[in-house]
């Protein structure tokens, strides 16, 4: 059994986790809540695509490919997103001639025809996602520091409120506020308890794992000193083949491969490189990927299905963190058990400085006494 000195200190870090964390994780357990629905987000504010059809068989992707370097001869294309069960439009993100690497346009094409629509007029869905992934410019593992975080609160959580069977029912309206708020937060906090396990889980090894798989590999790798290599000389432009082909490659390569994004560098060249990344037939895994050089070479093929356990477990991680393998009806689940982290921060907030509050009027007596 628990002694109350232990119970004392775990309420402690209890509430010092939630203050100290209590207005980043609301931040990103409301934008991660919203952002579970980006992809009908960027379609309602981008009302003119929703009126595009939706083609059994889209545009070739060197028609799409054709058509933008048309419109924006000497641009970079870098990536070229497929449409999908909410967009039916193609997306391709370009870099124009002498841009910084970081302005990309996002442009819109027919899915029909591969014509060229033009810029979109919103981003909002993709702003959502970097706020809830990097708080907008902050590093990853900020908030998979906060999953962690979350982690703590609810072990510490479970351990304080011990009764769980009996606080799942427990709501007492016609008492203070404090007690309508400390009722709430532990009844939402149980009822939610599996989802905030499985959000803070994979939110955190979401934003941590990259971290220790950097410093793994640097540890691991021994630095030898040898003089820095002269950068190798642009590589002459080539004939590029063919991105259909290559496509037809890939789905080959991993089969079932249901392709989402067809990243492109240096293409045309050389040194060019094609990838395909996507999702897998009847499988949750979401990472599967396929990449080519520029002569249509078969690179890499990673299939999470034959990779391995690790492997298989982080290209899980993502779809179950954001809840996009079951359709409308799960995205509405995931939107309503993601608010509720939010409102324990809020919550867990007013109940600390209501306490506190009381304790400073408790001690003002005793002290004038």
């Amino acid at each position: 059994m628990t002694s109350q000195r232990t119970l004392s200190r775990l309420l402690a870090l209890h509430s010092w986790a939630g203050i100290v964390t209590g207005l980043l994780l609301c931040i990103v357990c409301f934008s991660g809540a919203v952002v579970v629905f980006k992809n009908e987000i960027d379609l309602w504010a981008n009302p003119s695509l929703a009126q595009l059809p939706r083609p059994q068989q889209p545009a070739p992707l060197d028609t799409v490919l054709q058509q933008l370097l048309a419109r924006h001869p000497g641009a970079t294309v870098e990536a070229i997103a497929l449409p999908d069960g909410v967009n039916p439009a193609y997306f391709a993100f370009v870099r124009e001639a002498g841009a910084p690497a970081a302005q990309r346009t996002k442009i819109a094409l027919r899915p029909d025809t591969g014509a060229v629509i033009g810029p979109v007029d919103s981003q909002l869905g993709q702003y959502l996602r970097m706020l809830h992934v990097f708080l907008f410019f902050g590093p990853r593992w900020i908030v998979g520091f906060l999953g962690v975080a979350m982690l703590v609160l609810i072990g510490t959580g479970i351990v304080l409120h011990r009764k769980i069977l009996a606080e799942l029912f427990t709501q007492r309206w016609s008492r203070s506020l404090r007690v309508v708020l400390s009722d709430l937060h532990k009844s939402a906090g149980i009822w939610g308890l599996g989802f905030h396990l499985l959000i803070a889980t994979t939110g955190a090894w979401l934003g941590l794992a990259p971290l220790f798989v950097q410093g793994w590999a640097y540890v691991a790798s021994a630095p030898a000193s040898q003089p820095a290599e002269a950068p190798p000389p642009p590589a002459p432009a080539q004939p590029a083949p063919s991105l259909d082909a290559l496509h037809a490659a890939a789905r080959q390569a991993v089969p079932g491969l249901q392709t989402r994004y067809v990243s492109l560098r240096r293409w045309g060249t050389g040194a060019g490189e094609a990838g395909f990344t996507g999702g897998i037939s009847g499988h949750l895994a979401s990472s599967a990927r396929v990449e080519f050089d520029g002569a249509g070479r078969l690179r890499q093929a990673f299939d999470p299905r034959t990779a391995g356990f690790w492997p298989l477990v982080d290209a899980l991680m993502e779809p179950l963190h954001f809840g996009d393998f079951g359709g409308l009806a799960l995205k509405w689940l995931y939107f309503i058990l993601g608010m509720t982290p939010a409102f324990l921060s809020v919550s867990g907030t007013l109940i600390w400085l209501d306490a506190r509050r009381q304790r400073q009027r408790g001690a003002g007596p005793a002290a004038r006494s």
